[in-house]
This record gives structure tokens, C-alpha cells and sequence, in this order.
């Protein structure tokens, strides 16, 4: 895996997304979307997606689609690659915002932030990881889960490396700097 070549400087979207009903979400960082990421090679299989996540920090990593309903993680953040395919998925409930998400984007999902898939290609596959390889949580946003949700959700630590750039990276602009163009 050639890094130079696998990746490339990514168009950012950025969202905060407030509380929605039982869906704590995530007011303070915003979920990060790095369009065009991963210039994937027809040889590529999800490796290499795997490997730039743990050169950076992030492990615990898994390979599938995105659940058809929604759910949260209140114990820790995660971040997809989408390998192959697309989808529209929908973060933050269902008042929450959709985001057509493509072969080679990255999504950084904070903990907290609901998302689902509403529709997808039949070849859709992302590539899952967390920081420092946590284990993670689902929660469906059932009322008895607050506020014991929202108690772990802020415990949650912020990742010491962005996922795909490492030390570098809009993580730390949006996160860290709170200084993110378009949220």
C-alpha cells in the first residue's frame, strides 16, 4: 500500500447535530464527512482501508454495511470508509440530516450521533473502526437509556490522531480548535 497514492486531500462536510427526541447526538463536535478520501484501486480489497485506520490509532475494525435503523454509540466515536459502493445515510434520527456517501468517503461519527442507512447500492460495504480500538455500544434511542447515555457520551475522550491524516487532519481543526468552515 502506497499512501501517497491511496490518499488524497478530502473535501470536508461538517455538521453539529443537536439532540433529536431520544437521540442524544452530539452538540459540541460535529460529525465529519472527508469526501474523496481514498483513491481505491480495483485490486484494493478492504485492507488497506483497515490499515490507515491502525497506522492511526483506530482499530476494532469490521467490514459491512451501515444498519437499516437507527443507532448510536455513547462509549466511544467511530469512523467508516466506505470501500465500495454508495448510500444515503441518515445521521442524527429521523429529523436528522442526509448525506449520499460514496466509494472512498470517510465519515467520523462522534459519539452519539444516530445513523442509519435508508438506501444503498447492492455492493455497499464500509470498512468500521474505533479510536484506540474500543469496544463500542449500540443504543436504539429508547428513553430509558438517557440519561445514563448521555453521562458516557461526555466521559468520551477525544481521539489523540485523526483517522486518516494523523497528527494533521480536520479532526483537530473541528474538534480540538472548534474551528470548522462549515458546520
Amino acid at each position: 500500500m502506497d499512501k501517497e497514492k491511496l490518499i488524497q486531500e478530502a473535501y470536508l462536510v461538517a455538521h453539529k447535530i443537536e439532540e433529536n427526541g431520544n437521540f442524544p447526538n452530539n452538540p459540541t463536535l460535529p460529525l465529519m464527512i472527508y469526501k474523496g478520501t481514498f483513491r481505491l484501486h480495483p485490486d484494493d480489497t478492504e485492507e488497506v482501508i483497515k490499515k490507515v485506520f491502525a497506522q492511526n490509532g483506530y482499530t476494532n475494525a469490521w467490514v459491512d454495511g451501515i444498519f437499516d435503523y437507527h443507532h448510536y454509540h455513547s462509549n466511544t466515536h467511530e469512523v467508516m470508509g466506505v470501500f465500495c459502493g454508495k448510500a444515503d445515510v441518515q445521521f442524527g434520527g429521523d429529523h436528522g440530516v442526509c448525506i449520499e456517501l460514496d466509494k472512498g468517503d470517510v465519515i467520523i461519527i462522534p459519539a452519539g450521533v444516530a445513523h442509519k442507512k435508508l438506501n444503498s447500492t447492492d455492493d455497499f460495504t464500509v470498512v468500521g473502526a474505533y479510536p484506540n480500538g474500543s469496544d463500542y455500544d449500540i443504543k436504539y434511542g429508547k428513553a430509558e437509556e438517557r440519561p445514563e447515555a448521555d453521562e458516557t457520551i461526555a466521559k468520551v475522550k477525544n481521539p489523540d490522531s485523526d483517522p486518516v491524516y494523523g497528527s494533521k487532519g480536520h479532526l483537530f481543526e473541528c474538534w480540538y480548535n472548534q474551528n470548522c468552515e462549515n458546520v
